[in-house]
């Protein structure tokens, strides 16, 4: 025990949670950061996640436009101390992590962990958050996830089924996702240096351009990702049933 509070003393958890979403797929005016979902804003659900979590501070991505007001609506009404640095994203998702990592190295003294997280996942909550940092620690890469329980179909350019992967073997990836600071920074790096814009999450990051083997955790069925409208119908159920 005295071990573990020592660690926690001298290792520093860094979360970069991003908020640069256009929400295309919402067909709203509305940014999605910034829909209401029981009353309040998508993105304080993450942000309260991890302000009382084990997380030491918080570096929120977000536009450029919104810079100023996520300060001044979001983060200084709702209390949020652990948001220590507010910065501009890029146009896709690698480019925002991108900018959230460099930001998070050159704080003094720098983070030794960082959690990715995607803002738009309202139901992350301080468990799940502590399971990832006690799982990081131990494998140094780390990803939330949980099994798929559909049939999945490999298909070809005419959407012609050509191979059915074995289903246990399949998961639905989610964030947070984990990995010491300097290596997934290097492992960015390498990627934009290679001009590589096929990355749709920090896992393949650093399968692809890392040194590391990413070990997947279990997350949670209500780890959802808010992308349709329906998905805010969903979020809205569940708030309900946590009531």
């Amino acid at each position: 025990m005295k071990e573990d509070m020592k660690m926690n003393l001298t290792e520093k958890i860094t979360a970069v949670v991003l908020a640069a979403g256009r929400g295309l797929r919402m067909k709203s005016k509305i940014l999605k950061p910034y829909l209401d979902l029981g009353g309040k804003p998508l993105i304080t659900y993450a942000l309260r996640a991890f302000e009382d979590s084990e997380v030491h501070e918080v570096i929120l991505v977000t536009g450029k436009e919104e810079l100023e007001y996520i300060r001044k609506e979001i983060v200084e009404p709702y209390g949020f101390s652990k948001v220590k640095q507010i910065v501009e994203g890029g146009c896709e998702r690698y480019e925002s992590v991108y900018l959230g990592l460099c930001s998070a190295v050159r704080t003094d003294p720098p983070g030794d962990y960082v959690l990715i997280h995607d803002g738009a996942r309202p139901f992350i909550s301080p468990a799940k958050i502590s399971s990832c940092i006690r799982a990081v620690k131990e494998s140094k890469a780390c990803v939330m996830g949980m099994p798929v329980h559909d049939t999945i179909k490999i298909v070809d350019d005419n959407n012609i089924a050509v191979f059915t992967p074995e289903r246990k073997t399949l998961w639905r990836i989610q964030t947070p996702q984990c990995f010491l600071l300097s290596e997934i920074h290097q492992a960015y790096q390498n990627m934009m240096d290679a001009g590589d814009t096929r990355m749709t999450d920090d896992a393949m990051v650093m399968e692809e351009y890392g040194k590391r083997r990413v070990k997947v955790i279990p997350g949670g069925y209500d780890n959802i990702k808010i992308t349709k409208p329906e998905d805010l119908l969903f979020g809205e159920a569940m708030l309900r049933e946590e009531l």
